[in-house]
């Protein structure tokens, strides 16, 4: 690697290095309800200072609901959950009618309007549940985090989404769309911790039989949301990325686009086939923002390739679509795919 400059924070910036502090803090407490996922508590607390929302995929009952609810309580603010049936409509997420006790046709304002501006966290259980309908409605939510009903918009400028969605069950899911899952700054797999002593504890831990006292033990608030939009901004433009790493993100990214323009074969694949659409413009600035927050987290105002690397998996492989004939080995091909690109470019 060539010399790299590898500056800490400065210590002028008191702000930046009390909220570091601040983020630690958080991701330990939401450690405490949730074992074994350490990477997974680490990106969600990159997505929540990078701003993007974020898609959890897994087995059943793996926690991916317990971890987002962890989530919710720590980070502060209000929070609203909905869950993905395939007779959920748009309008559910906007208002609630009902008959009132006189009897009379009533509207409430739904999930996404009861809060106003102080809905921090909204999460949607089984996301791919809900018909395509529901999902046009929650990609403009995640897009501009603003909403129009009863003849105006509302704006949501603290929210985050946050989603979760059942790989084992397909029957009556729906799929979510490549511009939907484009708005994910992050997809995380969460699966069952491979350590034993880990598996022991969430057998025998009666703390982790009732999800609820576990969640409610958290402290609530950690974070203060409305401050988390300008510390952003500031983290953004506080760790600087010299032009020879940018170039390597490029490069990086044009992987992903034509793979073998860089050397990256893979066994019993037409590499001039398999790749249909790669990394777009806006991915590759949400890994841009991504990888500049891990570098703020270990303490340093300067960008290296390895905080790419620390987060390149999760921003960037659900935006690789493959051709039809390779689609259905999905789960194999990109991460042999993101592996061969991490070997291949080269890095600074």
């Amino acid at each position: 690697m060539s010399a790299l400059s590898v500056n800490t924070l400065s210590g002028s910036d008191s702000t930046l290095d009390a909220w570091r502090e601040r983020a630690l803090a958080f991701e330990a407490e939401i450690g405490r309800a949730v074992i074994g996922q350490e990477r997974a508590i680490r990106l969600l607390l990159i997505a929540v200072f990078a701003r993007g929302h974020a898609l959890l995929e897994g087995d059943v009952g793996v926690g991916k609901t317990t971890l987002l609810r962890a989530l919710a309580r720590v980070l502060g603010g209000d929070y609203e959950r909905i869950e993905g049936t395939v007779d959920l409509m748009p309008n559910d997420l906007v208002y609630h009618t009902y008959i009132n006790e006189q009897g009379r046709p009533a509207v409430d304002p739904g999930p996404l309007l009861k809060h106003g501006d102080g809905l921090a966290t909204f999460f949607f259980n089984e996301v791919n549940r809900a018909r395509p309908q529901v999902h046009s409605l929650l990609l403009r939510v995640m897009a501009e985090r603003s909403v129009t009903a009863f003849n105006r918009e509302y704006r949501f400028p603290h929210l985050q989404v946050f989603a979760d969605r059942n790989r084992v069950e397909k029957e009556e899911t729906f799929e979510l769309p490549a511009a939907a899952r484009d708005r994910f700054l992050m997809e995380l797999n969460i699966a069952l911790p491979p350590a034993r002593e880990l598996q022991r504890q969430l057998l025998s831990d009666t703390r982790f039989y009732d999800v609820d006292s576990l969640i409610d033990s958290l402290e609530p608030g950690v974070l203060p949301f409305r401050e988390l939009n300008r510390v952003a901004a500031r983290i953004q433009g506080g760790v600087n990325a010299s032009s020879t790493v940018e170039y390597y993100a490029l490069d990086l990214c044009a992987a992903t686009r034509k793979p073998a323009d860089f050397g990256i074969t893979l066994d019993g694949v037409d590499m001039d086939r398999l790749v249909l659409s790669g990394v777009s413009p806006r991915g590759m600035g949400m890994l841009m923002r991504a990888a500049k927050v891990a570098a703020w987290l270990q303490g340093r105002d300067s960008l290296l390739p390895e905080d790419l690397h620390a987060v390149l998996y999760e921003t960037i492989a659900h935006r690789i679509f493959f051709s039809p004939v390779y689609e259905l080995q999905r789960a194999t091909l990109v991460s042999a795919l993101m592996q061969r690109i991490v070997e291949r470019v080269a890095a600074p």
